[in-house]
C-alpha cells in the first residue's frame, strides 16, 4: 500500500473530532430536500439534459423483506407473503413508463442496480420480467461492459437464481453478511451460515461477475475484537474484490426494530473502536486499499483504479465509477439525481400507489442547486473521494479565485492542519494518514448548510 493509501489510526484525533456529521452521498444533503421542488419541475429539468446526452443510471427501490433484521435502518416493508411484489412491480413499470417518457432512448443505461430492501424477494420470472420492462422503457446494455449491480441477501438465494441474474445482464453482487458469529447473529435475527456466503460468492465468480462485495458492520451486539476478527479473517479467505465494514449506529427511538436490541449487549464505545482499528489493520495487511468511508477495495478493482486516477465519484450508491450519468431513482423512496436537482420519490407505499394510480411521477421533494452548491459539491467529492484537492482545478472548472471564495473555510482548515490531518499550501490539501477516517469532518467545513444549521440530524463520523 502506497502512502498516500495508509491510514494512521490516531484514538486521540478520533476522540476530539468524532462529531455528527453527513456521510455525502450528495451535497445538499437530504435534510435540504424540501416539497418545493415539484415533480412538474423534474420533469422540466429532465427534458433538458437530453441536450447533454449523457448516460443514464438507473436504482430500483424493492422494499420487501421476508425477516427483519434488527439493526436496520433502511425503508422497507417486511412480509411473508411473496404476492404483495406483484401490485409494486405493476406501479414500478408505469412509473419506467412516466420516466422513460422524458429521456431521450439513444441515451445508453451505463449503470444500474436493484437495492431495497431485499430485491432477491421477487420470484425468478418477476425478475426476468423486470429487465424485459427495463428494455422497453431505457436504452440497457447488451454487451456487458456496463455496471449493473444487486444487492443479494444470501439466504433468498435459490437454485438458479444467480444463473439468471448473471443471464439478465448483472455483473457485480453485494452481499450482505454482518458479521458470522452465530451468537452476535442471533442478536440481530440474521442467521446464515459461513458455508452459505462462501458457495454464492464461489458460484457468482464461476457465473463470470465480474465484482463481488460483502458489507459487514461493526458495534452490533455481543461484538468484540476477537469475535469480529475472525469474521474478518475468514471473509479474507473468501477473497471478495470489495469489503465494505459500516458503523452500527443504535437509534431505536427512529426505527423500531432497533428496540429489540439491548443497550447492555453492545460493544462499549472503546471496544468498537478498538474493534475499528483491527478490522482496518487486518484487511490493509491482506492487501486491501482504503477507499474511504467504510468501503475497501482489492487494488486492481475499478473502485482502487479510479481512485487512483482521479475519476472516482460518490453517489446515493456510495462510491462509482460512473460520474458522466444521470441517475433516475425508481421506486417508493428512491432518490434521483438529474441534471443539477435531487429528487425523491414518495416514503410510504399508499402514497407512491396512488401516484402510480393517477398517471403522475411520485417525486414529492427534491431540491435545485445553485452555483455555490455545485462548485461547493466539487470540492466536497473530491476530498471525500480523493483525499486531495488542487485548487486550480477548481478555479479552472468554476471560475472563482479559490483563495477568495473559502477564506473563512481555509482559514478554519488551520485547526486541522495542525492537529495533523492535512497539509495545507498555497495551491492545494492534501488529507494525511491521520485525516483520511475523519474524511467526513474536513468535508464538513465546506459544508455551507452545516455551518448556517441550528441543530445536528446525523450520525457520528466513527
Amino acid at each position: 500500500m502506497s502512502a498516500s493509501q495508509s491510514i494512521d489510526f490516531d484514538l486521540d484525533l478520533i476522540h476530539r473530532y468524532n462529531t455528527a456529521g453527513p456521510r455525502y452521498t450528495s451535497y445538499p444533503t437530504a435534510v435540504q430536500f424540501h416539497d418545493g421542488f415539484t415533480a412538474e419541475r423534474y420533469q422540466q429539468i429532465a427534458r433538458e439534459t437530453n441536450a447533454s446526452g449523457r448516460p443514464l443510471s438507473l436504482y430500483f427501490h424493492i422494499p420487501f423483506c421476508d425477516t427483519v433484521c434488527y439493526y436496520c435502518a433502511c425503508n422497507k416493508v417486511v412480509t411473508k407473503d411473496r404476492t404483495r411484489s406483484r401490485g409494486y412491480l405493476d406501479s414500478l413499470y408505469q412509473e419506467m413508463a412516466l420516466q422513460g417518457d422524458l429521456f431521450d432512448r439513444s441515451r445508453p443505461v451505463t449503470q444500474l442496480h436493484w437495492g431495497g430492501g431485499t430485491p432477491t424477494f421477487i420470484s425468478h420470472d418477476e425478475m426476468t420480467e423486470l429487465m424485459g420492462k427495463t428494455a422497453e422503457h431505457f436504452g440497457l446494455l447488451d454487451d456487458d461492459t456496463g455496471e449493473y449491480s444487486i444487492e443479494i441477501d444470501p439466504r433468498e438465494v435459490r437454485d438458479e437464481t444467480l444463473a439468471l441474474l448473471r443471464q439478465l445482464g448483472f455483473n457485480r453482487i453485494s452481499l450482505g453478511v454482518q458479521d458470522f458469529d452465530e451468537k452476535v447473529q442471533k442478536a440481530v435475527n440474521r442467521v446464515q451460515s459461513e458455508s452459505l456466503v462462501r458457495n454464492v460468492l464461489d458460484e457468482a465468480r464461476r457465473l463470470g461477475f465480474r465484482s463481488t462485495s460483502v458489507d459487514l458492520i461493526y458495534g452490533l451486539p455481543h461484538q468484540n475484537c476477537e469475535t469480529f476478527g475472525n469474521t474478518i479473517e475468514r471473509i479474507i479467505d473468501m477473497d471478495p474484490a470489495r469489503i465494505s465494514v459500516f458503523n452500527y449506529a443504535h437509534l431505536p427511538d427512529r426505527f423500531k426494530p432497533q428496540r429489540r436490541i439491548a443497550d447492555a449487549d453492545l460493544p462499549t464505545p472503546s471496544e468498537k473502536l478498538a474493534i475499528l482499528q483491527q478490522t482496518i489493520s487486518q484487511l490493509t495487511e491482506a492487501g486491501y486499499v482504503y477507499i474511504g468511508m467504510d468501503h475497501f477495495a482489492k487494488p486492481d478493482d475499478e473502485l482502487a483504479v479510479a481512485q487512483r486516477d482521479h475519476t472516482l465519484y460518490r453517489n446515493f450508491q456510495g462510491y462509482s465509477t460512473h460520474s458522466d450519468c444521470d441517475l433516475i431513482g425508481l421506486g417508493s423512496t428512491s432518490v434521483g439525481m438529474v441534471g443539477n436537482s435531487y429528487s425523491q420519490n414518495q416514503h410510504k407505499l399508499d402514497d407512491y400507489y396512488a401516484a402510480m394510480g393517477e398517471k403522475r411521477l411520485a417525486v414529492f421533494r427534491g431540491v435545485e442547486l445553485d452555483q455555490d452548491d455545485l462548485i461547493r459539491r466539487d470540492v466536497i467529492t473530491r476530498l471525500i473521494c480523493h483525499f486531495e484537492l488542487s485548487f486550480g482545478d477548481i478555479e479552472k472548472a468554476h471560475d472563482i479565485r479559490f483563495g477568495d471564495y473559502f477564506a473563512q473555510e481555509l482559514d478554519d482548515l488551520k485547526v486541522m492542519e495542525s492537529d495533523g490531518l492535512i497539509n495545507l499550501n498555497a495551491d492545494q490539501i492534501s488529507v494525511r494518514p491521520a485525516g483520511r477516517l475523519l474524511i467526513r469532518n474536513i468535508c464538513m467545513s465546506f459544508d455551507r448548510y452545516l455551518r448556517e444549521a441550528s441543530e445536528q440530524r446525523f450520525s457520528r463520523v466513527i
